[in-house]
């Protein structure tokens, strides 16, 4: 959907700090098998497939070469980044293309609900697509194993640190309140449209939803009384939301 953004330690933490937290009770009832991992590992490499491609195509309408080379460059590591979540993929016995083919048109309807009006929209679809997805996949992480775990998180650091849309996006909406203007509507569509895929995969996705459900419950506390599936779902699209608003903030722009 565009080039990760991770919210970082810190946020997370915020992210878990909800006691009210219940694990699903249509998704609670198993640890996390090799099969959902993968699940997971599948959706974060088909994702930074759709970057590769995503961060190609604008580095072909870049205004100069310097922005070119740079959004090139950006498209190589998400490369580098979806071997290493197939790599891992391997490891756990299964097969790195019918990983990423499971995921194939997932991010179709959101494409073609967003498409971006120039250079600057297209720069914050990146933002703030791809930071809902990091923010998701944040929600899982205490689900996994050791090994995926420290993949996913390093795949979702190593965007972070690869990221500079953020900051050329709030130095052009500093100095031009129109686009700012603009900007903030924009976003607001955006987040809506990415929301709407995150509660299509916990409703379609059996595994990423058993998933975020034990690492919900591991961080809301083990006594907690199980809530159901539509408030699970509320929850998490709540947690996705204020780290969208956090986000947004980064940039000097209204969510």
């Amino acid at each position: 959907m565009g080039e990760t953004i991770s919210t970082g330690d810190d946020d997370a933490g915020r992210m878990s700090s909800d006691p009210t937290l219940r694990s699903a009770s249509a998704a609670s009832d198993a640890a996390a098998s090799d099969a959902d991992v993968q699940a997971l590992l599948g959706l974060l490499a088909y994702t930074e497939l759709t970057t590769f491609t995503r961060l190609a195509e604008s580095s072909r309408r870049a205004p100069g070469t310097r922005e070119r080379r740079e959004l090139a460059r950006r498209a190589g590591n998400a490369v580098t980044r979806q071997e290493w979540v197939l790599e891992r993929v391997a490891e756990l016995g299964g097969d790195p293309d019918a990983a990423l083919e499971a995921f194939d048109g997932t991010y179709s309807d959101y494409d073609a609900r967003t498409r971006p009006r120039g250079w600057w929209e297209r720069l914050l679809k990146g933002y703030v697509g791809h930071g809902v997805v990091d923010d998701f996949c944040r929600l899982a992480v205490d689900g996994l194993d050791d090994r995926s775990r420290e993949v996913v998180l390093e795949v979702i650091e190593d965007g972070r640190t690869d990221e500079r849309s953020a900051a050329v996006l709030a130095d052009a909406a500093g100095r031009d309140p129109v686009l700012a203007s603009r900007l903030a509507l924009w976003g607001r569509r955006l987040v809506g449209e990415a929301l709407g895929v995150a509660q299509g995969l916990l409703v379609s996705r059996p595994g990423l939803a058993r998933l975020v459900a034990d690492g919900a419950a591991r961080r809301g506390g083990s006594g907690a009384d199980a809530a159901s599936p539509q408030e699970h779902q509320s929850w998490v699209l709540g947690q996705l939301t204020a780290e969208h608003t956090r986000r947004m903030a980064r940039l000097g722009l209204t969510a």
